[in-house]
């Protein structure tokens, strides 16, 4: 094997390798990690089943619950994704629920269950409402949808921007979906553009872009002292 004499001429692929190695380094570098959280806090939504709580596959403002359907909301620092999350702890008894609110024609009759958790799940500074869990029956058109019977039953709710369910009745007052780290803290809001946090939310973005300019520059340094050497 010969070896490169100083004034070899670099390879395209030589020269190919070198700048994706490059810019692989820069971008771990620059782009800025995620930060780790343990759960987020909200509102989950569930429907009783034969066998218990069923995470609800449909957000509230699109579900349309039958007759005779069980609604439970759990409030709880839990995973993301749904399934794992915190389920509510009483019962979805529909008879017994609904045994005071009669049928009426023309309309459905819809349970709900409220726990607003515990107060190590609660926001700082925020306890529970108590009692908890709390239950209602609702007897609501037959379209309404599980927004419009909670509506009825646990006012005030609050929504954020992106009509996520933050707050029902008025719990909790402030944040939504609010990440939280190991040491039980929020780190971010769920209803809140986090962004870059303290520099405008340009941060990222400035730094990523003075890497790509720093990759053409070195770029275009290797391509003409490539042509220099071939000359």
């Amino acid at each position: 094997m010969t070896p490169r004499r100083p004034g070899a001429a670099v390879t395209a692929p030589a020269l190919t390798a070198a700048l994706a190695l490059l810019l692989a380094s820069l971008l771990t570098v620059l782009l800025p990690s995620p930060a780790h959280a343990t759960g987020y806090r909200y509102w989950s939504f569930w429907k009783a089943t034969g066998s218990g709580w069923t995470y609800q596959q449909q957000g509230p403002a699109v579900y349309v619950p039958p007759d005779g359907a069980v609604d439970g909301w759990r409030f709880a620092v839990s995973p993301d994704g749904g399934q794992d999350a915190a389920r509510p702890t009483g019962s979805g008894d529909f008879a017994a629920l609904c045994a005071a609110t009669p049928a009426q024609p023309g309309k459905k009759r819809v349970a709900v269950v409220l726990d607003f958790g515990t107060a190590a799940d609660a926001p700082s500074g925020e306890t529970p409402p108590t009692p908890s869990p709390r239950t209602g029956c609702a007897a609501v058109p037959a379209a309404a949808t599980s927004a419009e019977v909670l509506a009825t039953l646990a006012p005030p709710l609050r929504y954020d921007s992106a009509g996520i369910l933050c707050a029902i009745s008025g719990y909790p007052k402030a944040g939504c979906g609010d990440a939280v780290n190991a040491a039980g803290s929020a780190t971010a809001s769920g209803d809140t553009d986090s962004g870059d946090r303290g520099s405008g939310g340009s941060g990222p973005a400035l730094g990523v872009v003075a890497g790509a300019a720093l990759v053409a520059a070195l770029a275009g340094a290797a391509v003409w002292q490539a042509r220099r050497r071939r000359s």
